[in-house]
């Protein structure tokens, strides 16, 4: 009876990287210039966005407690600035995440595709 126990590593595929250089692979990627240009042209578009937006948000948060005479200046029938800001709250987020979006396709997914390519090419 054979009593030896089954492996439970599998085989390598052709370009996986080994356990053991994965890891100063990826450490050698992150410090690359190109994988600091990626995170740059991430961060200088989502942070001042962000930034941004929030301060939209809070000025429509204060003005609803504070400026409420203001808010309540009717513009038109029954439609009042309230409702016409909060409204305008919920077209910025999606336009920001459509611009987001393009920005993403265009500026960082080559950047990333690229870094990927070179990773899984073994460079």
């Amino acid at each position: 009876m054979d009593t030896a126990q089954p492996t439970t590593q599998e085989p390598e595929e052709p370009g996986t990287p080994t356990a053991a250089a994965a890891p100063d692979r990826f450490t050698a990627l992150q410090s690359s210039p190109e994988f600091a240009e990626l995170r740059r042209a991430q961060r200088s578009f989502a942070f001042p966005l962000t930034a941004a937006f929030l301060a939209w948000y809070l000025l429509y948060v204060l003005l609803s407690n504070y400026a409420g005479g203001f808010m309540g200046t009717t513009l038109v029938g029954n439609i009042n600035v309230a409702l016409v800001l909060g409204l305008a709250q919920f077209l910025t987020t999606f336009l920001i995440a459509w611009w987001y979006s393009r920005h993403a396709a265009t500026r960082l997914d080559p950047r990333a595709e690229a870094l990927r390519s070179r990773l899984e090419a073994g460079e």
